[in-house]
Protein backbone atom coordinates (compact mmCIF):
# COMPACT_ATOMS: atom_id res chain seq x y z
CA UNK A 1 0.00 0.00 0.00
CA UNK A 2 1.42 3.35 -1.04
CA UNK A 3 1.93 5.73 1.86
CA UNK A 4 1.14 9.44 1.75
CA UNK A 5 3.76 12.16 1.65
CA UNK A 6 3.26 12.99 5.33
CA UNK A 7 3.50 9.33 6.34
CA UNK A 8 6.81 9.07 4.53
CA UNK A 9 8.05 12.35 6.01
CA UNK A 10 6.79 12.66 9.59
CA UNK A 11 9.45 15.27 10.34
CA UNK A 12 7.62 17.76 8.10
CA UNK A 13 4.68 18.15 10.48
CA UNK A 14 6.95 18.34 13.52
CA UNK A 15 9.11 20.95 11.85
CA UNK A 16 6.18 23.09 10.72
CA UNK A 17 4.67 22.89 14.20
CA UNK A 18 7.93 23.94 15.85
CA UNK A 19 8.43 26.74 13.32
CA UNK A 20 4.87 28.01 13.83
CA UNK A 21 5.20 28.05 17.61
CA UNK A 22 8.56 29.79 17.36
CA UNK A 23 7.22 32.42 14.96
CA UNK A 24 4.16 33.17 17.07
CA UNK A 25 6.24 33.23 20.26
CA UNK A 26 8.72 35.75 18.87
CA UNK A 27 5.86 37.89 17.55
CA UNK A 28 4.17 37.96 20.95
CA UNK A 29 7.43 38.94 22.65
CA UNK A 30 8.52 41.51 20.05
CA UNK A 31 8.42 45.27 20.50
CA UNK A 32 6.11 45.97 17.57
CA UNK A 33 3.26 43.59 18.26
CA UNK A 34 3.67 42.19 21.74
CA UNK A 35 5.26 42.51 25.16
CA UNK A 36 8.47 44.22 24.06
CA UNK A 37 10.71 41.57 25.61
CA UNK A 38 12.55 40.88 22.34
CA UNK A 39 14.37 43.84 20.81
CA UNK A 40 14.02 44.87 17.19
CA UNK A 41 17.67 44.11 16.50
CA UNK A 42 17.28 40.58 17.85
CA UNK A 43 14.13 40.05 15.77
CA UNK A 44 16.22 40.96 12.73
CA UNK A 45 18.90 38.52 13.87
CA UNK A 46 16.31 35.76 14.16
CA UNK A 47 14.86 36.64 10.76
CA UNK A 48 18.32 36.47 9.19
CA UNK A 49 18.91 33.16 10.93
CA UNK A 50 15.76 31.72 9.33
CA UNK A 51 17.10 32.78 5.92
CA UNK A 52 20.42 31.06 6.66
CA UNK A 53 18.49 27.94 7.66
CA UNK A 54 16.78 28.00 4.27
CA UNK A 55 20.04 28.19 2.31
CA UNK A 56 21.46 25.48 4.61
CA UNK A 57 18.59 23.18 3.62
CA UNK A 58 19.39 23.86 -0.03
CA UNK A 59 23.03 23.02 0.64
CA UNK A 60 22.02 19.83 2.45
CA UNK A 61 19.96 18.66 -0.52
CA UNK A 62 22.74 19.24 -3.03
CA UNK A 63 25.47 17.82 -0.77
CA UNK A 64 23.92 15.57 1.84
CA UNK A 65 21.40 13.93 -0.49
CA UNK A 66 22.91 14.25 -3.98
CA UNK A 67 26.57 14.09 -3.00
CA UNK A 68 27.65 17.32 -4.73
CA UNK A 69 29.88 19.32 -2.39
CA UNK A 70 29.18 22.78 -3.76
CA UNK A 71 31.41 25.54 -2.44
CA UNK A 72 29.52 28.21 -4.33
CA UNK A 73 25.96 28.26 -3.05
CA UNK A 74 26.50 31.41 -1.02
CA UNK A 75 27.25 33.10 -4.35
CA UNK A 76 23.66 32.40 -5.41
CA UNK A 77 22.57 33.67 -1.99
CA UNK A 78 24.46 36.91 -2.58
CA UNK A 79 23.14 37.31 -6.12
CA UNK A 80 19.60 37.21 -4.76
CA UNK A 81 20.56 39.90 -2.26
CA UNK A 82 22.08 42.11 -4.96
CA UNK A 83 19.01 41.69 -7.17
CA UNK A 84 16.55 42.93 -4.55
CA UNK A 85 19.08 45.45 -3.22
CA UNK A 86 19.27 47.18 -6.59
CA UNK A 87 15.55 47.93 -6.51
CA UNK A 88 15.63 48.98 -2.86
CA UNK A 89 18.50 51.39 -3.42
CA UNK A 90 17.19 52.78 -6.71
CA UNK A 91 13.61 53.31 -5.52
CA UNK A 92 14.70 54.91 -2.23
CA UNK A 93 17.16 57.23 -4.01
CA UNK A 94 14.53 58.13 -6.60
CA UNK A 95 12.13 59.23 -3.85
CA UNK A 96 14.82 61.43 -2.31
CA UNK A 97 15.76 62.96 -5.69
CA UNK A 98 12.14 63.67 -6.67
CA UNK A 99 11.48 65.33 -3.31
CA UNK A 100 14.60 67.50 -3.62
CA UNK A 101 13.71 68.58 -7.16
CA UNK A 102 10.05 69.24 -6.36
CA UNK A 103 10.79 72.88 -5.49
CA UNK A 104 12.41 73.57 -8.88
CA UNK A 105 10.62 76.17 -11.01
CA UNK A 106 10.59 73.73 -13.93
CA UNK A 107 9.55 70.12 -13.20
CA UNK A 108 12.38 67.68 -13.89
CA UNK A 109 12.17 65.32 -16.83
CA UNK A 110 12.42 61.53 -16.34
CA UNK A 111 15.90 61.64 -17.90
CA UNK A 112 17.02 64.26 -15.38
CA UNK A 113 15.64 62.23 -12.51
CA UNK A 114 17.43 59.12 -13.73
CA UNK A 115 20.68 61.05 -14.13
CA UNK A 116 20.38 62.46 -10.62
CA UNK A 117 19.64 59.01 -9.21
CA UNK A 118 22.69 57.55 -10.97
CA UNK A 119 24.89 60.35 -9.62
CA UNK A 120 23.64 59.76 -6.08
CA UNK A 121 24.20 56.01 -6.24
CA UNK A 122 27.46 55.82 -8.20
CA UNK A 123 29.13 59.06 -7.18
CA UNK A 124 31.00 57.09 -4.52
CA UNK A 125 32.85 55.19 -7.27
CA UNK A 126 33.38 58.27 -9.44
CA UNK A 127 30.60 57.66 -11.95
CA UNK A 128 27.36 59.39 -12.87
CA UNK A 129 26.00 56.89 -15.37
CA UNK A 130 23.53 54.14 -14.68
CA UNK A 131 25.11 50.78 -15.68
CA UNK A 132 23.21 48.41 -17.95
CA UNK A 133 22.82 46.01 -15.02
CA UNK A 134 20.39 48.49 -13.50
CA UNK A 135 18.10 48.50 -16.52
CA UNK A 136 15.27 46.85 -14.53
CA UNK A 137 16.09 48.42 -11.15
CA UNK A 138 13.11 50.75 -11.37
CA UNK A 139 10.66 47.82 -11.44
CA UNK A 140 10.03 45.66 -8.39
CA UNK A 141 8.35 42.79 -10.33
CA UNK A 142 11.26 42.59 -12.77
CA UNK A 143 13.85 42.62 -9.99
CA UNK A 144 11.94 39.91 -8.15
CA UNK A 145 12.12 37.92 -11.37
CA UNK A 146 15.90 38.52 -11.39
CA UNK A 147 16.10 37.10 -7.86
CA UNK A 148 14.98 33.77 -9.30
CA UNK A 149 16.24 33.97 -12.89
CA UNK A 150 19.87 35.04 -12.41
CA UNK A 151 20.90 32.41 -9.82
CA UNK A 152 18.90 29.78 -11.68
CA UNK A 153 20.43 30.63 -15.06
CA UNK A 154 23.96 30.78 -13.67
CA UNK A 155 23.52 27.41 -11.93
CA UNK A 156 21.93 25.91 -15.06
CA UNK A 157 24.80 26.95 -17.34
CA UNK A 158 27.54 26.07 -14.88
CA UNK A 159 25.92 22.75 -13.96
CA UNK A 160 25.32 21.78 -17.59
CA UNK A 161 28.95 22.41 -18.49
CA UNK A 162 30.26 20.59 -15.41
CA UNK A 163 27.91 17.61 -15.30
CA UNK A 164 27.99 16.87 -19.03
CA UNK A 165 31.77 16.63 -18.67
CA UNK A 166 31.21 14.25 -15.73
CA UNK A 167 33.28 16.33 -13.34
CA UNK A 168 32.75 14.90 -9.87
CA UNK A 169 34.21 14.83 -6.38
CA UNK A 170 36.84 17.30 -5.29
CA UNK A 171 37.30 18.60 -8.83
CA UNK A 172 33.69 19.76 -8.94
CA UNK A 173 34.09 21.40 -5.53
CA UNK A 174 37.14 23.28 -6.79
CA UNK A 175 35.22 24.45 -9.85
CA UNK A 176 32.34 25.78 -7.76
CA UNK A 177 34.82 27.55 -5.50
CA UNK A 178 36.59 29.04 -8.53
CA UNK A 179 33.26 30.31 -9.87
CA UNK A 180 32.53 31.97 -6.53
CA UNK A 181 35.98 33.54 -6.31
CA UNK A 182 35.76 34.87 -9.86
CA UNK A 183 32.37 36.44 -9.15
CA UNK A 184 33.58 38.01 -5.90
CA UNK A 185 36.71 39.45 -7.53
CA UNK A 186 34.61 40.90 -10.33
CA UNK A 187 32.20 42.55 -7.90
CA UNK A 188 35.10 44.12 -5.99
CA UNK A 189 35.89 46.23 -9.06
CA UNK A 190 34.38 49.72 -9.12
CA UNK A 191 33.36 49.34 -12.76
CA UNK A 192 31.38 46.17 -12.09
CA UNK A 193 28.17 48.22 -11.96
CA UNK A 194 27.46 47.30 -8.34
CA UNK A 195 29.57 49.93 -6.52
CA UNK A 196 32.58 47.69 -5.95
CA UNK A 197 33.73 47.22 -2.38
CA UNK A 198 31.12 49.74 -1.17
CA UNK A 199 28.31 47.38 -2.07
CA UNK A 200 24.69 48.36 -1.66
CA UNK A 201 23.64 49.98 1.60
CA UNK A 202 20.56 51.34 3.31
CA UNK A 203 18.54 48.29 2.28
CA UNK A 204 16.59 48.29 5.54
CA UNK A 205 14.75 51.43 4.36
CA UNK A 206 11.85 50.04 2.35
CA UNK A 207 10.59 52.48 -0.34
CA UNK A 208 7.04 53.59 0.30
CA UNK A 209 7.21 52.67 3.99
CA UNK A 210 9.30 55.56 5.26
CA UNK A 211 6.72 56.32 7.95
CA UNK A 212 6.72 52.70 9.18
CA UNK A 213 9.00 52.01 12.13
CA UNK A 214 11.76 49.44 11.91
CA UNK A 215 10.20 47.29 14.63
CA UNK A 216 7.16 46.70 12.40
CA UNK A 217 9.27 46.12 9.29
CA UNK A 218 11.43 43.64 11.19
CA UNK A 219 8.38 41.58 12.16
CA UNK A 220 7.09 41.57 8.58
CA UNK A 221 10.41 40.27 7.25
CA UNK A 222 10.63 37.79 10.12
CA UNK A 223 7.27 36.33 9.14
CA UNK A 224 8.26 36.32 5.45
CA UNK A 225 11.47 34.47 6.33
CA UNK A 226 9.57 31.92 8.43
CA UNK A 227 7.06 31.36 5.61
CA UNK A 228 9.86 30.89 3.08
CA UNK A 229 11.64 28.43 5.38
CA UNK A 230 8.46 26.41 5.92
CA UNK A 231 7.68 26.25 2.20
CA UNK A 232 11.30 25.43 1.39
CA UNK A 233 11.32 22.58 3.90
CA UNK A 234 8.16 21.07 2.42
CA UNK A 235 9.47 21.50 -1.14
CA UNK A 236 12.78 19.78 -0.45
CA UNK A 237 11.13 17.08 1.66
CA UNK A 238 9.05 16.27 -1.42
CA UNK A 239 12.12 16.33 -3.68
CA UNK A 240 14.13 13.89 -1.54
CA UNK A 241 11.21 11.49 -0.95
CA UNK A 242 9.67 8.92 -3.22
CA UNK A 243 11.31 7.65 -6.39
CA UNK A 244 13.13 10.90 -7.10
CA UNK A 245 14.68 10.90 -3.66
CA UNK A 246 15.81 7.30 -4.09
CA UNK A 247 17.53 8.16 -7.37
CA UNK A 248 19.18 11.23 -5.87
CA UNK A 249 20.53 9.25 -2.93
CA UNK A 250 21.60 6.52 -5.32
CA UNK A 251 23.67 9.08 -7.25
CA UNK A 252 25.32 10.07 -4.00
CA UNK A 253 26.14 6.49 -3.03
CA UNK A 254 27.02 4.94 -6.39
CA UNK A 255 26.68 7.20 -9.42
CA UNK A 256 28.00 4.63 -11.89
CA UNK A 257 25.45 2.04 -10.83
CA UNK A 258 22.54 4.48 -11.14
CA UNK A 259 23.73 5.34 -14.64
CA UNK A 260 23.99 1.64 -15.47
CA UNK A 261 20.36 1.18 -14.39
CA UNK A 262 19.32 3.57 -17.14
CA UNK A 263 18.80 6.86 -15.30
CA UNK A 264 20.13 10.05 -16.85
CA UNK A 265 22.28 11.06 -13.90
CA UNK A 266 23.27 14.43 -15.32
CA UNK A 267 19.63 15.57 -15.55
CA UNK A 268 18.93 14.73 -11.92
CA UNK A 269 22.10 16.49 -10.75
CA UNK A 270 21.35 19.54 -12.90
CA UNK A 271 17.79 19.72 -11.55
CA UNK A 272 18.95 19.57 -7.92
CA UNK A 273 21.79 22.04 -8.47
CA UNK A 274 19.56 24.58 -10.23
CA UNK A 275 16.63 24.28 -7.85
CA UNK A 276 18.82 24.71 -4.77
CA UNK A 277 20.50 27.74 -6.37
CA UNK A 278 17.10 29.38 -6.94
CA UNK A 279 16.06 28.77 -3.33
CA UNK A 280 19.42 30.16 -2.16
CA UNK A 281 18.74 33.32 -4.20
CA UNK A 282 15.30 33.71 -2.59
CA UNK A 283 16.87 33.30 0.86
CA UNK A 284 19.39 36.03 0.03
CA UNK A 285 16.64 38.37 -1.17
CA UNK A 286 14.98 38.06 2.25
CA UNK A 287 18.22 38.21 4.24
CA UNK A 288 19.84 41.44 3.05
CA UNK A 289 16.91 43.85 3.59
CA UNK A 290 17.18 42.72 7.23
CA UNK A 291 20.97 43.04 7.23
CA UNK A 292 20.79 46.48 5.60
CA UNK A 293 23.93 46.12 3.46
CA UNK A 294 25.56 43.74 1.01
CA UNK A 295 29.08 43.82 -0.41
CA UNK A 296 31.29 41.41 -2.38
CA UNK A 297 32.78 39.96 0.81
CA UNK A 298 29.42 38.23 1.36
CA UNK A 299 30.07 36.17 -1.80
CA UNK A 300 33.67 35.23 -1.01
CA UNK A 301 34.40 31.46 -1.04
CA UNK A 302 34.81 31.40 2.74
CA UNK A 303 31.08 32.07 3.12
CA UNK A 304 30.23 28.88 1.20
CA UNK A 305 32.75 26.96 3.30
CA UNK A 306 30.98 28.18 6.44
CA UNK A 307 27.73 26.94 4.91
CA UNK A 308 29.19 23.46 4.46
CA UNK A 309 30.41 23.54 8.08
CA UNK A 310 26.89 24.38 9.32
CA UNK A 311 25.40 21.45 7.43
CA UNK A 312 28.12 19.07 8.63
CA UNK A 313 27.65 20.10 12.26
CA UNK A 314 23.87 19.77 12.02
CA UNK A 315 24.05 16.47 10.18
CA UNK A 316 24.01 16.23 6.40
CA UNK A 317 21.42 14.05 4.78
CA UNK A 318 18.79 15.32 7.22
CA UNK A 319 16.80 18.46 6.42
CA UNK A 320 16.20 19.22 10.08
CA UNK A 321 19.91 18.68 10.73
CA UNK A 322 20.78 21.50 8.32
CA UNK A 323 18.32 23.79 10.12
CA UNK A 324 19.77 22.90 13.53
CA UNK A 325 23.34 23.44 12.37
CA UNK A 326 22.68 26.77 10.67
CA UNK A 327 20.57 28.14 13.54
CA UNK A 328 22.98 27.01 16.24
CA UNK A 329 26.16 28.28 14.58
CA UNK A 330 24.55 31.53 13.41
CA UNK A 331 23.19 32.45 16.84
CA UNK A 332 26.40 31.40 18.60
CA UNK A 333 28.40 33.46 16.12
CA UNK A 334 26.26 36.53 16.87
CA UNK A 335 26.71 35.93 20.60
CA UNK A 336 30.46 35.36 20.54
CA UNK A 337 31.37 38.07 18.02
CA UNK A 338 28.81 40.57 19.33
CA UNK A 339 30.35 40.74 22.78
CA UNK A 340 27.77 38.56 24.48
CA UNK A 341 30.31 35.97 25.61
CA UNK A 342 32.48 37.24 28.50
CA UNK A 343 36.23 37.30 28.03
CA UNK A 344 38.25 34.77 30.00
CA UNK A 345 41.24 36.20 31.88
CA UNK A 346 43.95 33.56 32.28
CA UNK A 347 46.41 35.94 33.90
CA UNK A 348 49.09 35.79 31.24
CA UNK A 349 46.56 35.91 28.43
CA UNK A 350 42.95 36.99 27.97
CA UNK A 351 40.74 34.96 25.66
CA UNK A 352 38.57 37.34 23.67
CA UNK A 353 35.91 35.41 21.86
CA UNK A 354 35.71 37.92 19.04
CA UNK A 355 39.20 36.69 18.10
CA UNK A 356 38.81 33.02 18.99
CA UNK A 357 35.33 32.28 17.70
CA UNK A 358 36.53 30.99 14.32
CA UNK A 359 39.08 28.78 16.05
CA UNK A 360 36.31 27.31 18.21
CA UNK A 361 34.15 26.79 15.13
CA UNK A 362 36.98 25.02 13.32
CA UNK A 363 37.67 22.74 16.27
CA UNK A 364 33.97 21.91 16.50
CA UNK A 365 33.91 20.99 12.82
CA UNK A 366 36.95 18.73 13.22
CA UNK A 367 35.43 17.07 16.30
CA UNK A 368 32.13 16.44 14.54
CA UNK A 369 33.91 15.01 11.50
CA UNK A 370 36.01 12.63 13.59
CA UNK A 371 33.66 11.57 16.38
CA UNK A 372 30.10 12.46 15.32
CA UNK A 373 29.94 12.05 11.52
CA UNK A 374 26.14 12.15 11.63
CA UNK A 375 26.20 15.54 13.34
CA UNK A 376 23.66 16.79 15.82
CA UNK A 377 20.86 15.31 13.74
CA UNK A 378 22.32 11.88 14.45
CA UNK A 379 21.04 12.17 18.02
CA UNK A 380 17.47 11.88 16.72
CA UNK A 381 18.48 8.81 14.73
CA UNK A 382 19.95 7.25 17.87
CA UNK A 383 16.67 7.69 19.75
CA UNK A 384 14.68 6.37 16.79
CA UNK A 385 16.89 3.27 16.53
CA UNK A 386 16.32 2.47 20.20
CA UNK A 387 12.61 1.92 19.61
CA UNK A 388 11.59 -1.68 19.13
CA UNK A 389 11.02 -2.39 15.43
CA UNK A 390 7.46 -3.11 14.45
CA UNK A 391 7.86 -6.38 12.58
CA UNK A 392 6.92 -10.01 12.89
CA UNK A 393 8.10 -13.29 11.50
CA UNK A 394 11.52 -14.94 11.52
CA UNK A 395 14.17 -12.39 10.58
CA UNK A 396 17.23 -14.56 11.14
CA UNK A 397 19.67 -15.09 13.96
CA UNK A 398 20.84 -11.47 14.28
CA UNK A 399 21.09 -10.18 17.82
CA UNK A 400 17.92 -8.29 18.77
CA UNK A 401 15.88 -9.67 15.87
CA UNK A 402 12.26 -10.43 16.68
CA UNK A 403 11.11 -13.95 16.04
CA UNK A 404 7.73 -15.55 15.85
CA UNK A 405 7.42 -19.31 16.08
CA UNK A 406 5.85 -20.88 13.05
CA UNK A 407 2.60 -22.66 13.67
CA UNK A 408 2.03 -26.25 12.77
CA UNK A 409 1.86 -27.02 9.10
Amino acid sequence: MRRSFIARNPSVLWFLLALSLFTVGVTVLAEATGLGLVSTSFVKTLGKTLCLCLVAIAMDVVWGYCGILSLGHMAFFGIGGYAIGMWLMYARTEIIVVESLAASPIPPTPAEVESAVATQIFGVVGSSDLPWLWGFAHSLPLQLLMVVAVPGLLALVFGWLAFRSRVTGVYLSILTQAMTLALALYLFQNDSGLRGNNGLSGLQNIPGFEATSQDVISIVFFWASALALGLGYVLFAWVVSGKMGSVIRGIRDDEARVRFLGYHVESFKLFVFTLTAIVAGIAGALYYPQAGIINPAEIAPIASIYLAVWVAIGGRGRLYGAVIGAALVSLLSSWFTGGGAPDIDLGVYTIRWTDWWLVLLGLTFVAVTLFFPKGIGGIFDWFADRRAPDRDGDYGPDKGALRQEEGPA
